[in-house]
């Protein structure tokens, strides 16, 4: 069933276009993902499908009376109100009831002779229950406490930016809607929480429009992607791995059209030249398809961004840290925690909120002093430190005289570069480039600061949530470059495939002043984790077992195991043969989709084998230790 219908909306900002002749449809099954670079309008569009700000032209129609509840990245608050307030003040009668509720409930506890006070309390009951606000405030305790909140009276002007967030969040779940928009939903939470919410609105009902750069979200949540891309919107009916392969061929589409095109218009070009009359229909309409031709926007390829600069020489000794711990008041950070960093190093942090991730950057970085320890850094160690903040002291200045302010001329790998042409490297045209960077978007702004501290020529980086506001094209490219620099790189990040891309340990912070070095990305930390819980759970069962087995152990082989074990060496040796097989296969038919995904699948069902074979291995040798057959 469709919710809201999209017609042939357009919307600019200024005079820059953001999107035009927009026509689409969302369904009460859809999960939709916007993506695209920063400044193409994907909040823009969020707001004017929400009905928050109106398109230039054409119409957003809400099918019925659909619900709509909408979480910007800026969300209103009360501050007087207390959490749950705030959970409920979208819904007055709820809150109204339960506010009730308790004022009856504390009167009569106060005076259990009051017989007012007790029909008063015996009738919100009865309201509660048809209500239904039992489960709703049961539920929306529930989200407040995976989201990290716990205090449920605390009033909102007491909490901090991320707390209030993740209170806004609580608020755009627990209330009941037909469609849930979310822009950058996964900015400012944890991993642990990020992953929450990815099952919670995988398996939430109705429709979902969201924002979000976090392409494992994308790949397991979302059923649909939308992507602005030059001022159009095109639809996929696909998650996020599917989009990648669908997008390129319809640039490749695209490119076969602009070729044909322009081999028309040269042709036409050609007629023109030779001094056409426009006297009859057949050459008047022939002009006319020229002129056509013409004025048709070329297709230009989508620009990628590319980071080139060079980085300082660095020496021997790197960033020396030596016992070093931070409270602040009764809360303990860090305790006698020491690590030298390697110059190849590429360490992800992890960890809740509120923690000490990124207090840790920030005593690197020189800006936080330890209560205790030291931290020394190598004489040739040139830091560049990419806050959460925003660090852009004058918005009034131009975004090429911010980027002046560092350097006018750096050396890359291709030579000297320009300010001005490292900036349109960095997707900021020229005729953007005078622009006041009080006008950028978000997620430009943040760009322009990544490019600002790179250009610095730095050997050490340090990325304090690097992934929030940036777009996708742009993390691919930064995670490209990190992988080839020459340098050490910290990074603090709630983005599970960023971690994967670019973290070869891991520093999970634990709580307790604890840290635990794991070597590997996130999916490693993530699979030791699961090995960890799957261990425990087994001494558990095995206790008893153990004692059973001594007293119960077989004299001999029974007929099937001692077939079995004759074999198993063959079984693996032939496995093994099979998986190298595929394997060639797989490199023989790389350009083709549909063999390559069931090459995959085959490989995975060999791979299962294998490990259940080398898994009956292993028992089977045991046993005949335990028989004396070896």
């Amino acid at each position: 069933m469709n919710i809201i219908t999209v017609e042939n909306i357009s919307k600019n900002f200024g005079e820059k276009k953001l999107f035009e002749e927009v026509t689409l449809t969302l369904g009460d099954t859809d999960k939709i993902g916007i993506i695209g670079i920063n400044g193409t309008g994907k909040s823009t569009l969020l707001k004017v499908i929400a009905g928050v700000i109106p398109p230039d032209t054409g119409f957003v129609q809400r099918v019925g009376k659909a619900r709509i509840m909408y979480l910007s990245q800026e969300p209103d608050f009360n501050e007087e109100f207390t959490v749950l307030d705030q959970v409920f003040s979208g819904d007055i009668e709820e809150l109204r009831t339960i506010r009730a509720y308790e004022e009856a409930l504390q009167k009569t506890v106060l005076d259990p002779q009051d017989k007012e006070a007790e029909k008063r309390l015996i009738s919100l009951t009865g309201k509660m229950d048809a209500l239904d606000t039992w489960s709703m405030e049961s539920e929306a305790k529930t989200i407040l406490t995976k989201l990290g909140i716990t205090d449920f009276g605390k009033k909102i002007g007491a909490l901090s930016g991320g707390q209030k967030k993740r209170v806004a969040m609580a608020t755009a779940l627990i209330t009941p809607c037909d469609l849930l928009i979310l822009d950058e939903p996964t900015n400012h939470i944890d991993n642990d929480t990020v992953a929450w919410l990815e099952g919670y609105l995988k398996d939430r009902r109705g429709a979902l429009l969201m924002v979000t750069h976090d392409r494992y979200f994308l790949e397991r949540v979302t059923n649909r992607i939308l992507e602005i891309d030059r001022g159009s919107v095109y639809s996929y009916p696909v998650n996020y791995s599917r989009f990648l392969e669908m997008k390129a061929m319809r640039e490749e589409l695209q490119e076969v059209a602009d070729r044909k095109r322009k081999k028309l218009l040269e042709n036409e070009l050609a007629w023109i030249r030779k001094g056409a009359k426009a006297r009859t229909t057949k050459q008047k309409a022939r002009i006319d398809r020229f002129e056509e031709l013409k004025n048709q926007e070329s297709y230009v390829e989508g620009s990628d961004v590319e980071i080139r600069t060079v980085s300082s020489r660095l020496g021997k000794k790197i960033i020396e840290i030596s016992s070093i711990s931070k409270s602040y008041g009764d809360q303990v950070l860090l305790k006698d925690f020491s690590y030298n960093v390697l110059k190849d190093d590429r360490i992800g942090i992890i960890g809740e909120n509120g923690i000490g991730k990124s207090t840790f950057l920030k005593m690197i970085a020189g800006l936080v002093e330890p209560d205790r320890g030291v931290i020394d850094i190598g004489e040739t160690v040139k830091i560049a430190y990419l806050s959460q903040e925003y660090t852009i002291l004058n918005e009034d200045m131009r975004v090429i005289e911010y980027i002046k302010e560092a350097a006018e001329i750096i050396d890359t790998v291709d030579g000297k570069v320009t300010a001005s042409q490292m900036l349109e490297t960095f997707l900021f045209p020229p005729d953007e480039q005078w622009t006041p960077i009080s006008r950028l978007s978000g997620g430009e702004k943040r760009r322009l600061m990544l490019l600002r501290i790179l250009m610095e020529k730095p050997n050490v980086i340090l990325l304090d949530e690097p992934t929030n506001d940036l777009d996708i094209a742009t993390l691919s490219v930064l995670e490209d470059y990190l992988e080839g620099f020459p340098g050490a790189v910290i990074t603090v990040s709630h983005d599970r495939y960023f971690l994967d891309r670019v973290a070869e340990k891991i520093f999970s912070f634990e709580g307790n002043a604890g840290i635990e070095i794991l070597f590997g990305n996130y999916s490693d930390y993530e699979e030791k984790k699961r090995q960890d819980v799957k261990v425990e759970e087994e001494k558990k069962v095995k206790i008893p077992q153990k004692k059973t087995r001594e007293q119960g152990k077989p004299k001999k082989f029974s007929y099937k195991e001692q077939r079995e074990f004759e074999g198993i060496d063959q079984r693996i040796a032939d496995l093994e043969q099979k998986l190298e097989k595929t394997d060639e296969e797989i490199e023989k038919f790389a350009t083709d989709f549909e063999k390559l995904n069931a090459l995959m699948e085959k490989k995975n069902a060999i791979e299962e084998e294998l490990e259940e074979a080398m898994e009956r291995w292993t028992y089977l040798n045991e046993l005949a230790e335990e028989l004396g057959l070896l």
